[in-house]
């Protein structure tokens, strides 16, 4: 009796472990790197930019950089570190653009979700309500919701249209928002208005909120930009003369300057992770 049980329990942790330890599908380290390269530009309002065209640029500002100051200076340690940074600079301005168009959508979507409430009270089926947001909605909005009523018109599908309409809207509200419809076109229901009016309510307040924190706390991502940056720019000015230049391309100057640029990455990114409120998570995105 007591064999039986160990070699049930024994199935019972294979089974358990069995999604890690067999995946069903094994992606290549290079097709996740850029599926998440995609998804990058999509959060940022580029559902076109191929994930090419994004190494190219970051392939591209990481050249640019590097060859600006190693003509400036002719430092070698200045001029790998200009690499690195310019290749991180295409990411960055992608990453910063995503939050901004966050912050501006989410002081819009409680309007989407009250023009879909007066669509819904005036007849209107489910389908038809959303396709009408493609001239209703506000303006950033509205290129999403009119290839949603492109795509439902030619193929007729609500649920893949949403999907398309998810990715092309890439915000965990507006992720909400579609489950919520997908949800009521398979279930059905009376109590879709009362869901979204109380979406609209939480959205609003969840918005207030946000806003009166991030003003409060914007001192401090201007405290980690100035503190990143006013070293290397000390450092630059030391560098353009030519004794500088000759005492940092020493192995000890070299020492400095990769402890300093290690300093300051985890300075500023410690100070950014203080002062940076917890974005909410996509829903099946």
């Amino acid at each position: 009796m007591s064999v039986l049980l160990g070699a049930m329990l024994a199935a019972g942790l294979l089974l358990v472990l069995s999604p890690w330890l067999w995946p069903a599908e094994r992606r290549a380290p290079r097709a996740i790197a850029q599926g998440r390269l995609t998804r990058l530009g999509e959060e940022a309002g580029f559902p076109a930019l191929p994930a090419s065209a994004l190494i190219a640029a970051i392939a591209a500002a990481a050249l640019i950089a590097g060859s600006i100051v190693w003509l400036m200076t002719g430092v070698v340690v200045l001029a790998a570190l200009a690499i690195l940074a310019g290749g991180v600079a295409p990411v960055a301005f992608l990453r910063g653009r995503g939050r901004r168009l966050r912050r501006l959508r989410r002081q819009l979507w409680p309007d989407v979700c009250d023009l879909l409430i007066a669509s819904i009270r005036v007849g209107l089926s489910l389908p038809d309500a959303v396709a009408s947001l493609g001239e209703s909605a506000p303006p950033a909005l509205r290129p999403a919701f009119r290839a949603f009523a492109r795509d439902l018109e030619g193929s007729g599908r609500f649920e893949s249209s949403l999907d398309r309409l998810k990715d092309a809207l890439a915000d965990p509200i507006g992720d909400r928002i579609v489950e919520t419809l997908r949800m009521a076109r398979q279930v059905g229901g009376t109590e879709l208005i009362g869901v979204l009016r109380a979406l609209s309510a939480s959205v609003r307040a969840d918005a207030a909120l946000r806003g009166e924190v991030e003003a409060r706390q914007s001192w401090i991502r201007g405290a980690a930009v100035l503190g990143a940056v006013a070293p290397w720019v000390i450092l630059t000015l030391l560098v353009l003369r030519p004794e500088g230049a000759k005492a940092y391309g020493t192995p000890e100057g070299v020492v400095v300057i990769c402890v300093g640029a290690v300093v300051s990455v985890a300075a500023f990114r410690i100070m950014v992770r203080i002062g940076r409120l917890p974005e909410p998570r996509r829903w099946f995105g």
